[in-house]
């Protein structure tokens, strides 16, 4: 990494700790004792008793002198007195004590960090998707993401949410032999990237739920998605920009609004290859995965970490998984940097107040863009990024904020029982920690049960994992219905043929978004039985997970 692009993630609270009033302001100077005496006035100077003259015939002078004597002694005395009192006045002031200061953290401000970051990429470079490898466009000189600072005064030691055990917050770098290790949430070993392993997803599937239906409509999905990738390699919720489709499918985004946020088409397009396993060095469509990153890295180093341009935080959560998983699987260090910038950028755009994320950064967040954020900080914690474990504390707070019911339900910016929501809040839960036999967990998940998949993707996106890592009777019959939807609804017609919008429900994001959405969607619920494996299968729990 160059000289200014070494330092990748700013502190996570740095203590502000006060100098002391007295350190700042040196005690004043006693006053000397000769111009206190002068102040006396007339009075005569003391004389020692023993300088008095008593003799027999000098007795009544000698008394005189000897009262006199001890009326200026007094008075003198006193003058010496007050003098002293004056001065342990000026001098003996206690320093002021300052009011203890509550450390508020934030995440680190990113913007300011690399405000002259010397790396950059050419964006307006177009990329040939059928270029090789090693052609890709990230920077080079990117080997080691540097730890971040954690604030370590005592009083915040409790800050670290005793509930999210988010495995040590990537604060190691991963040993390439372990970078696709399974790790996951409360200990177990599920949750990870190991399911993805090349060649061996369709056998993860067929133990998990899936089979050959399942990956055979995948891959079609897949070949879909290659299909409509634009010259300079990225993707367009606008089908009708692409050269080879030019409104050959139905329901583009258009060319305005959502049609323009190249960084949301390009991060979906990219998530369901990742998905299945491939990378752009692995798997049978490096060059496409290849232009595809480059294409996510150029917009991403360029903005200094801000991934999106027309888009929002919503496209920003997306490319932080994509960017982190990619770096992940691959173990390719050019991909360290993008990938840290863009989870640095999420940390920052955090609402300090409420620990939520909306829209624009630090805006009051809803419960819908917080899920996006938080997976994408699992997926660089699973990739040894730097996440700083105060904005998982804060991002808690903001699921505490909006849950009904002790957290079996979840609101949209308040506490609420939407169905939604309520299906991000669970799965952001499960990854921050909470235990499979945790009962407000059980209770949220027997009413999505109940509910079942009902072809509103977005939903049964989130609630489809919840149901793969609680596994048991549920999921079975879940995943059968869920298949009993998707499989049927794919498209064989022409050139939609892999792709899914019709025979799924219209629900707001497959309307401004369109078929490029639905398909990215439906292809990665059909992944869920790789994508991470089941994060409870491992842990000791008295039973199995009951209704």
């Amino acid at each position: 990494m160059g000289t200014k692009g070494d330092q990748l993630l700013s502190a996570a609270a740095r203590s502000n700790a006060s100098t002391p009033a007295s350190a700042k302001t040196p005690p004043a100077k006693a006053p000397a004792a000769k111009p206190a005496a002068a102040k006396a006035g007339t009075a005569p100077a003391p004389q020692p008793l023993s300088d008095v003259a008593v003799s027999g015939d000098q007795e009544g002078s000698a008394a005189g002198g000897l009262r006199s004597s001890l009326i200026s002694c007094s008075v003198s005395m006193l003058v010496h007195v007050v003098a002293l009192l004056s001065m342990a006045l000026v001098v003996g002031t206690p320093p002021k004590q300052e009011k203890p200061r509550v450390i508020t953290s934030s995440a680190p401000e990113v913007e300011d960090e690399f405000e002259d970051m010397d790396v950059e990429i050419p964006q307006d470079t177009p990329v040939d998707p059928s270029a090789a490898v090693s052609d890709v466009v990230v920077p080079t000189d990117v080997s080691v993401v540097e730890p971040v600072e954690v604030v370590s005064a005592a009083t915040d030691l409790d800050a670290a949410p005793l509930a999210v055990e988010f495995t040590d917050f990537g604060s190691e770098t991963a040993p390439a032999s372990d970078m696709m290790a399974t790790m996951g949430a409360v200990g177990g070993k599920g949750g990870g990237f190991g399911g993805r392993q090349a060649g061996k997803t369709g056998q993860v599937a067929a133990v998990n739920g899936g089979g050959k239906d399942t990956e055979d409509a995948v891959d079609r999905a897949l070949k879909w998605i290659a299909a409509h990738q634009l010259p300079d390699g990225g993707w367009s919720f606008d089908l009708n920009a692409c050269p080879s489709c030019q409104g050959k499918c139905s329901h583009s985004a258009g060319d305005k609004g959502i049609g323009l946020d190249r960084c949301a088409a390009t991060a979906m397009a990219l998530l369901p290859f990742l998905g299945r396993g491939y990378t752009h060095r692995e798997g049978p469509y490096k060059p496409q995965l290849q232009a595809g990153l480059a294409f996510l890295a150029t917009m991403t180093v360029k903005g200094k970490g801000k991934a999106y341009d027309r888009g929002n935080l919503y496209s920003q959560g997306l490319a932080g998984i994509v960017l982190s998983e990619a770096y992940a699987m691959s173990q390719d260090n050019q991909l360290a940097m993008p990938a840290q910038l863009a989870i640095n950028y999420i940390m920052s755009a955090q609402d300090p107040v409420g620990g939520g994320w909306r829209y624009t950064p630090r805006q009051p967040g809803d419960t819908s863009a917080v899920g996006w954020q938080i997976m994408a900080l699992k997926s660089g914690n699973m990739a040894y990024l730097q996440v700083n474990p105060l904005t998982i504390k804060k991002a808690v707070e903001f699921l505490d904020s909006v849950q009904d019911d002790s957290g079996a339900f979840y609101g949209y910016t308040e506490p609420g029982k939407g169905v939604v929501t309520t299906a991000v809040g669970l799965l952001c839960r499960m990854y921050l920690g909470w235990k499979k036999d945790h009962p407000a967990l059980q209770r949220g998940v027997a009413d999505l049960a109940k509910r079942g998949p009902n072809k509103n993707l977005y939903f049964d996106y989130y609630a489809t994992q919840i149901m793969h890592h609680m596994e048991g009777d549920m999921w079975i019959a879940w995943n059968t219905k869920m298949k009993g939807i998707l499989l049927p609804a794919q498209s064989t017609k022409d050139h939609e043929a892999g792709s899914w919008y019709d025979g799924v429900d219209a629900d707001h994001g497959s309307k401004v978004a369109g078929r490029l959405y639905c398909t990215s969607l439906s292809a990665l619920i059909l992944e869920v039985y790789y994508r991470h494996l089941p994060m409870y299968r491992n842990e000791s729990v008295d039973g199995e997970f009951k209704e």
